[in-house]
């Protein structure tokens, strides 16, 4: 049993992020892992995260959707968590992958604010509605995870929104991720020198009188630069969206059946056979020149550029170990069905039955229990 708990904090692991072109919702860690109406389990489990991610992936119809964790620094040294669920907790804070500190209300709604994004609690935040008007003007910003049928289900506090509500990132999130930021603390996970001088995966400051600081460390922070091109891609097949992921400038992504490169998309568990034959190993390679984003072939029957995302074929551009500049609507071609382009241009993910990061969880561990 401990070996399948470990391999469902694994799975959750892979979509945590704190990195601004992939985290599709904020959320308070200690509240999700505290709601006890989720399982009707022990007072803490870090397990219902993961069925809070699963509503949310269920809620999007997409697949590998990351979250905005922010943690209580309480939550740490909490003795309702199990020693191992402590440790996972803190690897992940030392890792950047989620955000410690003292109190994490004001954080969760500032973050979603600068970055467009929707919270995902049971708490109103009423005290907070003057600053963040959205909370109570727009639906599907605030979403209430709770109890359901088949796992957790996340409720809107306003309106009827289908899925989670995303806004275009605030001015001020604007300008605060359009550069990179230094932490005066060489170990700070989020602003130290292994965040400096990558093109994405800062996450935005917090804004203490006007001036951007860490909001770990509480520190002023030193503005490092402007922060290189990157673009969020998306793999589409037959229609579904699969994964998205970032394209930078020190950063380039490989995507094919199986790629051995570090950080590869890997297409083949999603593929008909016809296209598995097809498809390389290795089959396209992503990378940005500047400001543009370039695929360049590296396949064995070769790379299609749809223009426009056009599938008329007397438009279609073939390449064979070529290079080709991306533009804003292009679709890249791998095999007939099989798409990538850039995310903000396929709106839904159609995925009728999302993966789950659940599956591999004991059902003695965490289940719902009949009334």
């Amino acid at each position: 049993m401990r070996f399948e708990v470990s391999r469902v904090h694994d799975a959750i692991e892979q979509r945590l992020s704190t990195d601004p072109a992939i985290a599709r919702a904020v959320l308070d860690l200690a509240e999700v892992v505290r709601y006890v109406d989720l399982d009707e389990g022990r007072p803490a489990n870090l397990l219902r995260l993961g069925m809070v991610i699963d509503a949310l992936s269920r809620q999007l119809a997409e697949e590998k959707v990351a979250v905005y964790a922010v943690v209580p620094r309480g939550l740490l040294s909490d003795a309702d968590l199990t020693a191992n669920e402590r440790m996972v907790i803190r690897r992940w804070a030392d890792d950047g992958l989620v955000e410690v500190l003292a109190d994490p209300a004001d954080r969760i709604l500032e973050v979603a604010d600068l970055l467009g994004l929707p919270v995902l609690s049971r708490h109103r935040f009423d005290g907070f509605v003057g600053r963040y008007p959205w909370l109570t003007g727009q639906a599907g910003r605030l979403l209430a995870p709770l109890p359901g049928l088949g796992g957790a289900v996340l409720a809107p506090r306003v309106g009827r929104a289908s899925a989670p509500a995303v806004a275009e990132p605030s001015p001020a999130g604007a300008r605060l991720i359009a550069r990179l930021w230094r932490c005066p603390h060489p170990d700070c996970s989020s602003f130290g020198p292994a965040r400096v001088g990558r093109p994405s995966g800062q996450p935005p400051p917090t804004v203490r009188a006007g001036v951007p600081t860490c909001p770990r460390h509480e520190t002023r922070l030193t503005d490092a630069g402007p922060r290189p091109p990157a673009e969020v891609l998306a793999v589409r097949i037959d229609g579904v969206v699969r994964q998205r992921f970032v394209v930078a400038a020190d950063q380039p992504v490989v995507v094919g059946r199986a790629p051995e490169e570090p950080g590869g998309v890997m297409l083949g568990p999603w593929l008909a056979e016809e296209a598995r034959r097809w498809i390389s190993r290795s089959h396209v390679r992503f990378e940005m020149r500047g400001p543009e984003l370039i695929a360049h072939d590296i396949s064995t029957n070769g790379t299609a550029i749809r223009p426009g995302g056009s599938m008329d074929d007397s438009a279609r551009i073939s390449l064979r170990r070529q290079s080709r500049p991306v533009g804003p609507a292009d679709v890249v071609e791998l095999y007939r069905g099989v798409h990538v382009g850039r995310a903000r241009n396929w709106a839904s993910g159609g995925v009728a039955n999302p993966e789950s990061v659940m599956a591999e969880a004991p059902t003695v561990t965490i289940r719902r229990m009949p009334r």
